[in-house]
């Protein structure tokens, strides 16, 4: 099969799987990002995963003080550079953004304003990283799995309620802003994704505790134990209830706030390893 050029750049590169790769061409859910994220003038915009640069070229016509693109793939990485070689403000990183220190380019540019569609085969571990720079940056507007989206934003009893949901809230609220189609990627995934608005908090939800991650991953190791069971050898039933948790709620069901004064409880007393 021919691949097509991309305005008389050379053949376009083919997805790939390994990088998780389908990219979004749908002119009207493009346009639906944009006013989504509504760049202003000042805004220092990173875009995630550009690919053959779609979503880059309508930001790089919008306002917006700068623009910084994170592309893995060094064909992909070489089209941009063709493409974009005249764009003002347009700095283009190959890179892997599960390394990428968004901290030193906040340092450079701002509090950064992040956007991408995602590769959904690494969604959550790149959302975790990003939240250790999580002062360095504004919001995000992110493309990811419809499913990843509902866990993202949902409240203590869903279904989809758990580990991300909980390590999230601290420090950002999440929007579900809407819904897109397997048609709307070359080649189309096997799953509907969603567009979601990610708004770093001015300041944290409540302080949290240093061991609050690994409280959260040890209840949520075993979504079906009780919470007594799940926390076993990091706390027990009687230092449970000291935080106003019942020993036998099911993770799912159990809010933020709650998992840090576990978590809390957990440093003072000394008890379990600190991962």
């Amino acid at each position: 099969m021919r691949r097509h050029a991309v305005q008389g750049i050379g053949p376009t590169p083919r997805a790939r799987k390994r990088f998780g790769q389908h990219f979004l061409h749908d002119p009207a859910v493009l346009e639906r990002i944009i006013a989504a994220v509504a760049p202003h003038a000042e805004d220092a915009l990173v875009e995630i995963g550009p690919g053959r640069g779609a979503l880059t070229e309508r930001l790089l016509g919008a306002p917006g003080r700068s623009l910084d693109a994170i592309e893995i793939d060094r064909e992909l990485s070489a089209l941009l550079r063709a493409r974009f070689a005249a764009a003002p403000h347009f700095t283009l990183h190959e890179a892997d953004a599960l390394r990428f220190d968004f901290a030193a380019l906040a340092r450079a540019r701002g509090r950064l304003r992040v956007l991408g569609n995602l590769p959904y085969n690494i969604s959550t571990p790149l959302l975790f990283h990003m939240l250790g720079s999580i002062s360095a940056i504004a919001d995000l507007h992110v493309m990811l799995q419809r499913e990843v989206i509902e866990r993202m934003a949902a409240t203590p009893g869903d279904c989809a309620y758990g580990r991300l949901t909980v390590m999230l809230f601290p420090w950002v609220s999440v929007e579900h802003l809407f819904d897109v189609g397997p048609g709307a990627f070359q080649p189309p995934p096997r799953v509907w994704s969603a567009l979601a608005r990610l708004t770093v908090r001015i300041e944290p939800a409540f302080p949290v505790d240093p061991r609050y991650a690994q409280i959260v991953a040890a209840a949520f190791a075993h979504r079906r134990k009780t919470l007594r069971n799940a926390l076993r050898g990091l706390l027990d039933t009687g230092q449970i209830e000291r935080c106003g948790v019942d020993p036998t709620a099911r993770p799912e069901t159990v809010p933020p706030h709650a998992y840090n004064a576990l978590a809390a409880l957990a440093t003072a007393a000394g008890r379990g390893r600190l991962s």
